[in-house]
């Protein structure tokens, strides 16, 4: 009898984690499209609720950011300058690795300037705010700057597979 409450208590354990970990995997998914919609719209607050805070940070904070971000935005799109397709793909197993739960995110972007079409598979990195329940994101080609890895993310490991960017550029025939 002991014996079979153990195992249910186990299966249930057992259950509940995985639960947990499908949930979280779900959540940075529905994360990283709302960002990923959010960056298309120009809707940058919401693309800066979703940058890792000491990112924030290193830009003076979320307000001088919010300037940066739409102060380039606007020269880009001055300059021809538009997205056509930001989408994503999928996102890796979760992980928790130095107090955090990561993962990887990989997207495919699309976008036209200066009579170029350019479309690349890119990868984010997503870390979890367990404090208010959504996702943070980096670029992860940014982690390969390891004085600015040392800046926003101190002391940071990891086992994850993180893939270069592959970008490809074509002219646009008139």
């Amino acid at each position: 009898m002991m014996n079979n409450i153990k195992k249910i208590l186990l299966f249930v354990l057992i259950v509940t984690s995985v639960n947990l970990f499908s949930q979280t995997k779900t959540d940075a998914l529905k994360d990283a499209k709302i960002t990923s919609n959010a960056t298309l719209e120009s809707d940058y607050e919401t693309v800066l609720k979703h940058t890792l805070p000491s990112v924030l940070d290193m830009m003076g904070g979320k307000d001088a950011a919010l300037k940066v971000i739409e102060s380039t935005f606007e020269g880009m799109k001055a300059q021809g300058f538009k997205f056509e397709k930001a989408d994503i793909n999928s996102v890796s197993e979760i992980v928790k690795e130095q107090g955090q739960f990561r993962c990887v995110v990989e997207g495919y972007n699309q976008m036209v300037m200066s009579g170029q079409r350019i479309s690349s598979k890119s990868y984010l990195l997503g870390i979890y705010n367990e404090v208010d329940k959504y996702w943070w994101f980096i670029e992860a080609k940014q982690l390969k700057n390891e004085a600015l890895t040392n800046q926003i993310l101190p002391n940071f490991e990891t086992a994850l597979n993180i893939p270069d960017d592959d970008l490809k550029m074509e002219s646009i025939e008139d």
